[in-house]
Order: structure tokens, then C-alpha cells, then sequence
């Protein structure tokens, strides 16, 4: 068992910002090769498909319930990451929640800034309903920028009047593109990945020649009524806590059913520490329940 140290360093590479001497296009593909060794759990299929023109692949677990879908945006800053980075996570998702995953390969910034991964969410969740499944059927749900991308495509669904998915799981979610919480300096010493400044770079090159402050992009900004039930999780230690916290009161406010949870002295998306740190493996097992309660209400 890896001690929460170990993944701690691992997440160093794994998090939203790179060396100011490392080119972008390396970057990624060391995020990606760093954590194509991780093992997967016994029995995880993964294989590509192309959902509504949108480079995807699904993750099956024995068991994962083929009429039910977790939708699953990865993080990364907008600017990295990719399916293969998220891999073992969707596996442990698909697990604990009795789903198959689906995790499109949307376009990154700054090549493609903002709103090109909002269409690309979209695209792949209209997919999902041409192949026969309701919105009933689907969860929707991501980490960090994945996280946030969710809650633009949510936004996205309800200003077109369409029906909202089931629920949401949202692991750390990226909410304020300008970064620019009262945490990101509280928690500054506290925290062991984020830097808000590089964090803050990645915002300004998915933002583009938009408002950081546009509510599509940045949902924290954004009226929040008439969203689907959500489960938010972060990590105590985190300087992206207020990211969580805030959007949280703030949908609850505007009426939105939000079950959240901070997990003390925990960092930035913990979850792909499980099984090795065992607060992870609570996490992943408190979202599943999540889930399945939420396939069980009518």
C-alpha cells in the first residue's frame, strides 16, 4: 500500500500546471504515460468509440449496468488530460457505481479555448440519447476542470429547455475561471499541488477572448436554479476549496438539492489514490451509494 506521501507526488504530476520550460505537447503525453503504469482493477475493460463525432472510450467493470451511464469529464486544467490519464479512475467509479463510463477525448486549450469542450460535452451527451438512453439514465460528472465542464453543459441543457440528466458528481470542480476565492491565499501553504498563478494561466487560455467571468465558463458566476441533484466533494487542504464551497451554498440558495463533503487534510481530487489511501476508497464508496440511491428515486 502506497502511503499518502507517495500519491502526493504522484498527483504533482498529475496536476493542473506544468514547469514554465516544459512545452505543453510534453507535458501531456508525460501525464499520460505516467499514468498508463498504474494498475487497473481486475476485470477493467476500456475501448475507444466515437461519440457523436467525439473521440470517447468507455470503461466496463463486471457488473456495470449497460443501460446505466456515468458521463465523465476528466480534469486537467482545461489545457491536459485526456482519457488515458483518468483511466483507473473511471474503472474505480465504474465499480463503485454499477455504471459504464463514458469520458470523451474533448478538445483542449489553448488551441481550442472556450467554448469548444462545452460543444464537445454536449455533442457526446446528445450521442448518448440518439443511441436509446434517457436523460433518466445518465450521470453526469467530472474532476477539477472536468468538474466544471460538467456544470457547463448542465447550463448549457437548461438554457435549451432540454431535460437534466439524473444527477451530478463533481470531485473538486473548477467553478472561477479568474481564481480569485478567498482559499486560494488561505490555503496557499496548506496545499501540496495547485499554484493559483499557474492555475490562473490555464483560465486565461481557456477563456480566450471571453470573460473569465462568463457564466458558461465559469459556473460559479452563473444562475444555478433549475439544476439536477449534485454531490460535490474536496479536499480540506486544497487552495480550490472555495471553487467547492461557495458554488455549493450558492446552488443551494437557488434551490438546487447539493449534498456536499469536505474531506479534511486531503488534496486536490484524492480519489485517484484510491485504493492505497483509505479515505479515497470511502470517497469512491460514498459516491457510489450516491449514485445508486439516485437510480432508485423515480
Amino acid at each position: 500500500m502506497a502511503s499518502p506521501e507517495a500519491h502526493i507526488e504522484i498527483a504533482r504530476l498529475f496536476a493542473e500546471r506544468q514547469e514554465e520550460d516544459v512545452p505543453l505537447a510534453i507535458a501531456r503525453r508525460n501525464w499520460e504515460e505516467e499514468a498508463g503504469k498504474l494498475p487497473l482493477p481486475e476485470g477493467a475493460q476500456f475501448k475507444p468509440v466515437i461519440a457523436g463525432g467525439v473521440p470517447s472510450e468507455w470503461m466496463d467493470m463486471p457488473g456495470s449496468d449497460p443501460r446505466r451511464v456515468f458521463l465523465f469529464l476528466h480534469g486537467g486544467g482545461y489545457n491536459a488530460g485526456s482519457p488515458k490519464t483518468h483511466r483507473k479512475l473511471a474503472a474505480l467509479l465504474a465499480q463503485a457505481t454499477g455504471t459504464r463510463v463514458l469520458m470523451p477525448d474533448y478538445r483542449l486549450a489553448p488551441e481550442h479555448p472556450f467554448p469548444a469542450a462545452v460543444k464537445d460535452a454536449l455533442l457526446t451527451f446528445g450521442w448518448l440519447l440518439s443511441e436509446g438512453f434517457k436523460p433518466s439514465d445518465i450521470i453526469v460528472g467530472g474532476d477539477s476542470a472536468g468538474g466544471g465542464l460538467a456544470l457547463s453543459m448542465l447550463l448549457a441543457l437548461r438554457e435549451a429547455g432540454a431535460e437534466m440528466p439524473r444527477a451530478a458528481v463533481l470531485l473538486a470542480p473548477w467553478t472561477d475561471l479568474t481564481v480569485s476565492s478567498l482559499s486560494y491565499e488561505r490555503l496557499r501553504e496548506n496545499d501540496p499541488i495547485i499554484v493559483p498563478e499557474r492555475l490562473r494561466r490555464a483560465g486565461t487560455w481557456y477563456a480566450g477572448r471571453r470573460d473569465p467571468r462568463d457564466p458558461m465558463a465559469s459556473p460559479m458566476f452563473a444562475d444555478l436554479a433549475g439544476l439536477p441533484p449534485m454531490l460535490i466533494h474536496a479536499g480540506g487542504n486544497e487552495v480550490m476549496l472555495d471553487d467547492s464551497a461557495v458554488f455549493a451554498e450558492r446552488a443551494q440558495a437557488a434551490g438546487c438539492d447539493v449534498t456536499f463533503k469536505i474531506w479534511p487534510e486531503l488534496w486536490h481530487v484524492f480519489h485517484h489514490a484510491a485504493p492505497d489511501v483509505p479515505e479515497a476508497s470511502e470517497a469512491i464508496a460514498e459516491i457510489g451509494a450516491y449514485v445508486r440511491r439516485a437510480y432508485d428515486r423515480p
